[in-house]
């Protein structure tokens, strides 16, 4: 039949799904994890300010879309209503990401990060939930672990590479080289949106009523919420994606803050990312296929194990080189074990991330996909505030920093 996925090949709707991975991804590597950071910390100055302002805009930012979550779910559900709200958080992310390459003020620079970032994460929720729209249950794991890998392949090493030419054609300090991967990183994420905007369609959805919109979508997230708490199953999986998920979020937005508070080489920190994204390519689809082997839970476990070993080597490395009064041979050693806890990463970022959303994707009715993904997002965007807030609260505290709290 036209339009259906054969064995091995996917259809043009899931395509266009994948490559907004692709189109994405750019700003989840330019932005949130990689090159922006470093620069934005080093315009705080070289104290521990700007670890400090980064962790605080990012517990901002998702603690926002944390609060919108459940009624944006539950708007999304209505018939029409998906496409239009994503259409929103995508241009709203791209205008924002474009902006941030005008200012010079760390204080603008953190607040177009904030909004660009609340675009990038509304748009990843409803982007979610159309998961349910796309394709069968048995095929989520497997397109669910593709976005991810085509993200890692196009959204972050295509235009990372081109950045790091940039920065080092240009100089590695300079700002207007940084605004130029800005510009870049907005360029590229409206580009490659185009196709989920014009293919991707609202397959499953409920009729709405004109005049009780909003009022029938917050009677929609208490019934959507009471449900949540009857299915043993689900309950206890978004409590433990909480707990888990927090882990994975704050090494993915502190990671170059953190190394920048201890001196690390910036050209050596990006460098070791672009490892991670390469690394993740294969290892993202490879899950995907072990998770049918044996199973999506099993796999998910094992790369939690994996994070945990990630994280405790990260507080080692931070230990080590304030311990040695920050000498040139702990920074050195710190450096070596950056690239080690760079590739560690690359191996189960995406997997777990894939498999999270695939998993959850099974359980939940396609009809209430994203009020379910709703409550999805706002557990992981509640676990995203908690890492970044509590590295942040701890090294005002104590003038210290590390990435052990997020163990």
């Amino acid at each position: 039949m036209k339009g259906q996925a054969r064995e091995g090949r996917f259809t043009r709707t899931e395509k266009s799904w994948i490559l907004y991975d692709w189109a994405n991804s750019v700003y989840a590597t330019n932005i949130m994890a990689a090159i922006f950071p470093i620069y934005f910390t080093s315009v705080c100055g070289q104290d521990t300010t700007g670890l400090q302002w980064w962790g605080y805009g990012t517990s901002i930012a998702t603690l926002v879309v944390a609060l919108l979550a459940p009624l944006l779910g539950a708007l999304g559900d209505y018939k029409g209503m998906k496409k239009k709200l994503f259409s929103f958080f995508v241009l709203f992310g791209v205008l924002f990401t474009l902006l941030m390459a005008v200012f010079d003020i760390w204080q603008l620079l953190l607040t177009g990060y904030i909004l660009s970032y609340i675009g990038f994460a509304g748009s990843c929720l409803f982007y979610d939930s159309f998961l349910t729209d796309v394709t069968t249950r048995g095929r989520m794991d497997k397109v669910s672990s593709w976005g991810y890998a085509m993200g890692y392949i196009g959204g972050s090493t295509i235009p990372f590479l081109i950045s790091i030419g940039i920065l080092l054609a240009m100089g590695m300090s300079n700002p207007a080289a940084v605004k130029l991967c800005v510009v870049l990183t907005s360029v590229w994420w409206g580009i490659f949106s185009i196709p989920m905007l014009k293919n991707v369609k609202q397959k499953y959805y409920i009729e709405k009523k004109k005049a009780h919109v909003v009022s029938d979508a917050f009677r929609n997230i208490g019934s959507t919420f009471r449900d949540i708490f009857k299915n043993k199953g689900i309950f206890l999986f978004m409590i433990a994606y909480f707990f888990y998920i927090d882990g994975v979020n704050t090494v993915i937005h502190m990671s170059t803050s953190y190394g920048e508070t201890l001196n690390l080489d910036q050209t050596g920190m990006i460098l070791a990312l672009l490892v991670t994204q390469v690394v993740a390519v294969p290892c993202s689809i490879l899950f995907g296929r072990l998770s049918k082997r044996f199973g999506s839970l099993p796999m998910i476990l094992s790369a939690i194990v994996l994070y945990f070993c990630i994280c405790v080597l990260g507080f080692y490395m931070g230990f080590s080189v304030e311990n040695a009064g920050g000498s040139a041979e702990s920074i050195a050693n710190a450096q070596i074990l950056f690239w080690i806890m760079a590739f560690l990463v690359g191996t189960v970022q995406g997997g777990i991330q894939a498999l999270s959303r695939s998993h959850f994707g099974k359980l939940v009715p396609p009809a209430k996909s994203n009020e379910y993904f709703g409550f999805f997002d706002i557990f992981g965007k509640f676990a995203t505030v908690m890492g970044p807030l509590l590295i942040s609260v701890i090294t005002a505290a104590t003038g210290r920093s590390s990435l052990a709290f997020s163990a």
